[in-house]
């Protein structure tokens, strides 16, 4: 199944080195339209709802029309949009859909390719269709079939998957890396005068991965790491890492807002009851969090919510229904894709060059880029639980030139 999508108008120009002027864009776009009278509404938006309203509004494929539109730029979006994870793949198609509306982009087309039903038939057909860029898919476990088309096609793929081991040859992850989560966390902990740290972490990979993360940096912020424990995630497994995890100053949970909640009664039992709990990005998913009276005065990094409670409204207004928290994915990377296409030259490829630019793009997360290798590196901020929010202690920079 593919839908195309197209707009018309043009986005505004800019410099390469006009960073606040690309800002004020962002955000005049995000004021536009349905968000005018929407504006007064200050309501928190609820994270990580479930299946999205009406699909993104779709012209239908009339046969060959792909192969005959030599106007607009080609870019496929692989996602499931049905099945399993359909709720969050429509969750990011739409924002797809609002970010090509928001830009009035008068030269880039883009087709959505459902993966649930086949990712070799998807991306297949994508490279067929002439499409020069490929954004998606959502698992990482699905890149690696993708890029076994595209590569020899010569399609770069933007994934919004937060697997660090996806990226390379022309494979960029735009997804939240919890590594970068975790370091901007502990060092503003550091900063506060924290030194003996530990670690609770899930038996997956995640949790690996974590662990490692933590490991370096709290070497290179100058901190002691005391101890790490894995769990599994029953009350058994977290009543017996904390019992092991000694004396520290601060303890991060790499794990989901539950099982943080779960944990901290069992660090105060077991004689941490004064430590300051840490978090990932995972906890900018979890609604539950805030809410939470154990929560309170915890401090986790990620991206900033700045722009997103407008984003999330207008994106309401659209749909129907809240957007899920990994949806502004979607948004950002037709920004990036309308910022490059500016210069893009019709039925060339796509220049991958353009996504290493060491001056990275501005989207509803912040500003974000790209190293050579793939991987994304993103401005992020660290944000405490308070009385039923999250509120920003340490903004994020604005931009990766230090102005």
């Amino acid at each position: 199944m593919s839908m195309i999508i197209a707009a018309s108008g043009a986005w505004p120009q800019h410099g390469t080195r006009a960073e606040n002027k690309y800002r004020a864009t962002l955000s005049r776009v995000l004021a536009a339209g349905l968000l005018l009278f929407l504006a007064a509404c200050q309501s928190v938006v609820p994270k990580g709802q479930g299946p999205e309203g009406p699909p993104p509004v779709v012209s239908p494929d009339p046969g060959n029309v792909i192969a005959a539109d030599g106007d607009r730029h080609r870019v496929a979006l692989l996602l499931p949009v049905t099945g399993p994870d359909g709720d969050v793949g429509q969750s990011i198609a739409n924002a797809t859909t609002l970010a090509l509306l928001d830009t009035r982009n008068t030269n880039i087309r883009m087709t959505t390719y459902d993966t649930a039903l086949g990712i070799d038939a998807a991306v297949r057909k994508a490279v067929a269709d002439g499409n020069r860029l490929i954004l998606g898919p959502l698992r990482s476990d699905d890149v690696v079939a993708v890029a076994k088309v595209a590569r020899p096609a010569g399609v770069p793929i933007i994934s919004f998957s937060n697997d660090i081991g996806a990226a390379g040859s022309n494979v960029f992850v735009m997804g939240h890396l919890p590594n970068q989560s975790i370091d901007r966390v502990v060092r503003y902990a550091r900063g506060k005068g924290m030194t003996r740290f530990g670690g609770v972490v899930p038996k997956n990979v995640y949790g690996q991965r974590a662990l490692s993360n933590l490991t370096k940096s709290v070497r290179d912020a100058g901190g002691t790491l005391v101890s790490i424990q894995e769990i599994d995630g029953t009350s058994m497994s977290i009543d017996a890492a904390t019992k092991k995890l000694g004396a520290v100053d601060a303890v991060l949970i790499a794990d989901s807002g539950r099982v943080a909640i779960a944990t901290i009664p069992a660090l105060r039992k077991n004689g941490n009851g004064g430590a300051k709990v840490l978090g990932t990005d995972l906890w900018n998913t979890d609604g539950a969090i805030s809410s939470n009276p154990l929560m309170q005065g915890a401090w986790f990094a990620s991206v900033s919510d700045t722009l997103y409670s407008s984003y999330a409204s207008k994106y309401r207004a659209r749909f129907g229904k809240g957007p899920m928290r990994l949806s502004s994915l979607g948004y950002d990377s037709v920004l990036l894709v309308a910022r490059v296409a500016q210069t893009w030259k019709l039925g060339t490829r796509f220049p991958v060059d353009r996504l290493v630019d060491p001056e990275g793009f501005i989207g509803i997360d912040g500003a974000f880029r790209f190293f050579p290798n793939g991987v994304s590196d993103r401005m992020i901020e660290v944000q405490e639980v308070q009385q039923g929010k999250f509120v920003t202690i340490d903004a994020a920079p604005k931009n990766f030139l230090g102005k």
